[in-house]
């Protein structure tokens, strides 16, 4: 009977070893979030632009890790094709280009690969848009961030459809992308509501020769000028209808992931 109580000792003490070996291990796996990766959420919004429509489409999204070979070090975010009218991404509204864990560390690109099908309405006339290189390596955006364990780290992309299609000689439209990469956790953001609506037009924040724009909507007025830094801007509206002057607002201070609301803005007759 001693002989066999001993026995079971055993067993139960080798038991509550493996037990807790097995725990030890999973707390210290690589891949957990809170150990060893963490989350990136990639969101893109519009500046105005002069067209009808601007379809882009986004095939792949690629991040690129520092200190690694410029071919084996992408990691894809989304691999999912999709077609966004970048003219309605703007005034608050925005998308999500993709979410995906990566391993903490540093990072140093963000690539865009643009399909077949892009193209820009004009007059009510639709344009292929040609895409230089775009759809073999890819639209490279150069951003250093860093991805933290068990954090999420979120990034504007700011599209400047205006400044990113030129119209060539021939007739082509070609898409070159301007865009600003902005963290949001260091962004805020300028709205208010221009009265008359109908007389709303362009809004832009100016910090030096850094400008931010969008344009009011006509039936209600309102605006939201996005993916600001924290400083200070001068906010200028431009009226649309002649009877009316622009009105600028000095000084509009922007803080990190708040939103300033400027009310509502009455334009004055000329």
């Amino acid at each position: 009977m001693r002989y066999i109580k001993k026995r079971l000792l055993m067993l139960v003490f080798l038991f509550s070893f493996l037990v807790g070996s097995a725990f030890v291990v999973s707390c210290n796996d690589s891949t957990s979030p809170e150990n060893g990766s963490g989350e990136i959420k990639l969101i893109m919004v519009d500046s105005p632009a002069d067209y009808n429509q601007v379809n882009i489409v986004v095939t792949r999204v690629e991040i690129h890790k520092t200190d690694t070979d410029e071919s084996s070090g992408w990691f894809v975010i989304n691999d999912i094709s999709a077609t966004y009218d970048l003219l309605t991404l703007r005034n608050g509204a925005s998308t999500v280009l993709g979410t995906a864990k990566l391993d903490a560390g540093h990072y140093s690109q963000i690539r865009l690969v643009i399909g077949a099908g892009s193209n820009v309405v004009v007059g009510g006339i639709t344009h292929p848009l040609e895409i230089p290189s775009g759809e073999e390596s890819g639209m490279k955006l150069n951003h250093a961030f860093e991805i933290q364990p068990g954090l999420l780290y979120e990034l504007i992309l700011d599209f400047d459809a205006e400044r990113s299609i030129v119209l060539t000689g021939s007739g082509k439209y070609l898409l070159k992308p301007v865009i600003r990469v902005v963290p949001v956790v260091i962004s805020g953001s300028v709205s208010g509501i221009i009265n008359p609506a109908f007389a709303a037009g362009n809004v832009y924040a100016i910090n030096g020769t850094d400008t931010a724009a969008t344009i009011a909507d006509p039936l209600t007025g309102s605006f939201k000028v996005m993916a600001l830094l924290q400083q200070t801007y001068r906010v200028e509206i431009h009226a649309t209808d002649i009877v009316y002057a622009d009105t600028t607002f000095s000084d509009v201070t922007v803080i990190a992931q708040k939103n300033n609301d400027l009310g509502t803005i009455n334009l004055r007759h000329k």
